[in-house]
């Protein structure tokens, strides 16, 4: 069953590795995305949420304190669902769009806890991991 959970952790931590790398590759269209929505000041968030993408997703898909690595991905979702998808302030297409980002959000902020609550349930007996959880 390790090599099935560790085929999960990476299969989830890329969609967030690569969301990481475009904050980077593409700053300037997210921030003016974010400009647009009123998120300020945009820039260093957009580049600081990089970099909650990539260390967290590095952090789950290695196993190195995957625990932690799952609460910075939580970190980043919640917030973003709200400041960056907020749908009750669009109608027609666009809300429904948005609708669907946020709750696309909401889903992995479920799956990241629940990832964080199995790697603190397992504990070092999860097996494919670098480090074990810090929280016990």
């Amino acid at each position: 069953m390790d090599i099935v959970i560790l085929i999960g952790r990476i299969a989830f931590a890329l969609l967030f590795i690569a969301s990481g790398y475009a904050h980077f590759s593409k700053t300037a269209a997210m921030t003016g995305y974010a400009e647009s929505l009123g998120v300020k000041p945009a820039k260093p968030l957009v580049l600081l949420s990089g970099l909650f993408l990539i260390v967290g997703g590095a952090m789950v898909a290695t196993g190195a304190w995957a625990d932690v690595g799952a609460l910075v991905l939580v970190a980043f979702l919640l917030p973003t669902a709200f400041l960056m998808h907020p749908f009750w302030k669009f109608e027609g297409e666009q809300q429904q769009t948005e609708m669907v980002s946020f709750m696309k959000d909401l889903s992995l902020a479920g799956a990241a806890l629940a990832l964080f609550g199995l790697f603190v349930t397992v504990g070092s007996d999860l097996g494919y991991t670098i480090t074990g959880p810090i929280f016990p």
